[in-house]
């Protein structure tokens, strides 16, 4: 399957297809001419495919690679070093690429190297972790962590190539498989309300696998037509947000060491819907709805976290705009529209409500 993502000289074509890894070198090299290949990937993911993936490029390409550890604290500027001088150490230049092997976190991590190394170097995203293959690999999001939020620093830097391989799934431990099903739904819930029958029809992620392709294809192709529409993120591609805005503020607040990416997203999701049908902004028993496919996939819907630990957080969300928040709300399931309003919509004065 693929898909093509449609931004000027900015575009580039994503694949998706079981085993594809074994052939990446018939894909990378319709879009590189050059000769050295760094491939950036971490502790858990190299091993498994790093070696097989260096090998198959070695016959075409002079090929090196770094390793860093895996987790969102990797995510951090001091990792950004590491990555200069792998690169300048075998004299890497502009006309040469960098792969980012790995889930969200490299995926980001690289990116960002890649876009501010010599003011920006091709790079090609190979996502292996569902939440990335679904969402964090496609639209040219690249970004590092600050103490005081997530993803506060960044550009928008579109890959040259997505590689997308279900197969390599297989290997995710299974919290990590619930992690990206967070953002499978989140499609559902924000754009394609046959997706979401799809998953209330299945649940369970086993009983999802046959059709994982298909799956991934169609969130890929949503959030495709959705960043083609909106490249920069100051419209539609807000809505590819849902959920996010207490995501990252959960997240930040156990300093990334409980909550995965995936869940703290599940956790938003319905924690906004809730509030925003008590305001009467959603249509009565979506959150009801939403809460039964979060459990049938393994996903968390609370945290027990009083709301005025988290205002801080979302005062710097990057949703904020000239003092406004844009938040993301849904009319119903797979009808969601961007709500202009201000942190206390999420309190109303009442800062000990939990989430």
């Amino acid at each position: 399957m693929k898909l093509y993502v449609n931004l000027g000289a900015s575009s580039y074509p994503i694949y998706i297809r079981n085993h594809i890894l074994e052939d990446a070198e018939e894909y990378i090299s319709q879009i590189f001419a050059g000769r050295k290949i760094m491939i950036v990937s971490d502790d858990h993911v190299y091993p498994l495919y790093g070696e097989k993936l260096r090998e198959t490029l070695a016959e075409a390409f002079e090929c090196y690679s770094l390793v860093l550890p895996h987790g969102e604290a990797t995510k951090n500027f001091q990792s950004l070093p590491l990555i200069y001088n792998a690169m300048l150490e075998v004299k890497m230049s502009r006309s040469d690429l960098l792969i980012a092997l790995g889930g969200g976190v490299i995926g980001d991590l690289a990116g960002f190297a890649a876009a501010s190394y010599l003011r920006g170097v091709k790079f090609v995203q190979i996502p292996t972790s569902l939440l990335a293959q679904v969402d964090s690999s496609v639209g040219g999001k690249v970004a590092v962590d600050l103490p005081q939020g997530k993803n506060l620093v960044g550009a928008f830097y579109q890959p040259s190539l997505v590689l997308i391989d279900p197969s390599v799934l297989g290997t995710l431990p299974k919290r990590f498989i619930n992690d990206g099903m967070g953002e499978v739904i989140k499609y559902g819930c924000i754009k394609d309300k046959s997706l979401f029958m799809d998953l209330e029809a299945h649940c369970s992620f086993a009983d999802l696998k046959e059709e994982l392709p298909r799956i991934i294809y169609r969130c890929v192709d949503i959030k495709r037509i959705v960043v083609e529409a909106d490249q920069f993120d100051t419209g539609e591609r807000m809505l590819l947000n849902f959920g996010h805005t207490l995501a990252h503020t959960i997240e930040q607040y156990y300093h990334y060491r409980r909550e995965s990416h995936g869940e703290a997203v599940a956790i938003g999701m319905y924690q906004i819907t809730r509030l925003a049908e008590e305001k009467g902004l959603t249509l009565p028993g979506e959150a009801k709805r939403m809460k039964r496919l979060l459990e049938a996939y393994g996903l968390p819907y609370e945290c027990a976290l009083p709301l005025k630990e988290l205002l801080g957080a979302i005062t710097l969300d990057k949703k904020n705009m000239a003092g406004r928040l844009n938040i993301i709300l849904l009319h119903s399931i797979g009808d969601s529209y961007i709500y202009p309003t201000s942190p206390s919509f999420f309190t109303d004065g009442k800062e000990e409500r939990r989430i």
